[in-house]
């Protein structure tokens, strides 16, 4: 029996398919490529499922940079994270996760939203 997110959702699979769905939706927005420029994709998608399944409760710890310190170069803006956000939501419902888990993971997500925009 599923005890949290990461195990309800379908655990690393499930994970992954949301991840590859979300990066099909970012990196087909004009607008948001510049951020993705000098970055490795394969080890951006590593980051994010490991970051996706920590977030989820996941047998994971995420090891990624302190999240204001791998952004603040970036610049990105307010909109364009609600854009990324959107984006994610997107995924998570296209990959049939059910209402209450979305919401645990983009309420993780939203608390990024500070770290990731502010100066």
């Amino acid at each position: 029996m599923p005890t949290n997110v990461y195990e309800d959702i379908g655990g690393r699979d499930a994970v992954e398919a949301v991840v590859s769905d979300f990066y099909d939706r970012v990196f087909a927005d004009d607008d948001l490529l510049h951020y993705f420029e000098d970055t490795d994709r394969q080890d951006l998608f590593a980051h994010q499922v490991q970051f996706i399944s920590a977030v989820a409760g996941g047998p994971v710890e995420y090891d990624g940079a302190d999240m204001r310190e791998a952004h603040d170069h970036l610049g990105i803006t307010p909109e364009d994270f609600d854009t990324v956000a959107d984006y994610l939501e997107a995924a998570l419902r296209e990959n049939d996760v059910d209402e209450a888990n979305i919401e645990a993971v983009l309420d993780a997500v939203g608390d990024l939203k500070d770290p990731i925009v502010g100066r």
